[in-house]
């Protein structure tokens, strides 16, 4: 025996066993080296997909109207051939008609998007739906009911895009001659 190939236990170490060793640390070294790779690959799936998604998310802003508006430009069209027949005839009837057909046209848009209208005429009054342009005495009614609408409002779903003004009932002051 050699004394490179005796520890101080008296074992035997080979070269058999260095190159053992040295396999181990190449293996180890491989498969570092692929989870580094899956580790890169996954970040830039990643960077990738957070890309394509911001893509997304900027078609959707700059194109979400797309629709309502393909459905508004009919109406639009209506419009105006309803006030070329109009133009040069004086025909009031046909103007009315043609007005009432656009004015149905918008309802069913509305409709499509979900758009309900607010006319509130007899209920209470809801600030949360409605805004009140004045208050006025009324014997008939009873206080914060709504009297009149000046104009309507609109829900888009249950959200509010315009509240309703509306006329308020109050009570009626006491006479100053009892």
């Amino acid at each position: 025996m050699t004394e490179e190939n005796v520890t101080a236990g008296g074992e035997q170490t080979s070269a058999a066993g260095a190159q053992e060793l040295h396999l181990l640390l190449e293996d180890a070294r491989a498969k570092a080296d692929a989870h580094w790779d899956q580790v890169l690959r996954a970040r830039a799936e990643l960077e990738n997909f957070r890309k394509r998604a911001e893509r997304d998310i900027e078609a959707a802003h700059k194109y979400g109207l797309e629709r309502i508006i393909g459905e508004l430009l009919p109406v639009l069209d209506s419009l105006e051939s309803g006030l070329a027949a109009a133009a040069g005839q004086g025909a009031v009837d046909k103007l009315v008609e043609g007005m009432t057909l656009t004015h149905k046209l918008l309802g069913n848009v509305l409709d499509k998007f979900n758009v309900k209208t607010l006319d509130p005429v007899g209920q209470k009054f809801d600030p949360k739906l409605h805004q009140a342009m004045s208050a006025v005495e009324s014997s008939d009614s009873a206080p914060d009911t709504v009297l009149t609408v000046c104009q309507k409002g609109y829900l888009l779903h249950d959200r509010v895009i315009r509240p309703a003004l509306v006329i308020v009932a109050k009570a009626p002051a006491a006479d100053a001659g009892a």
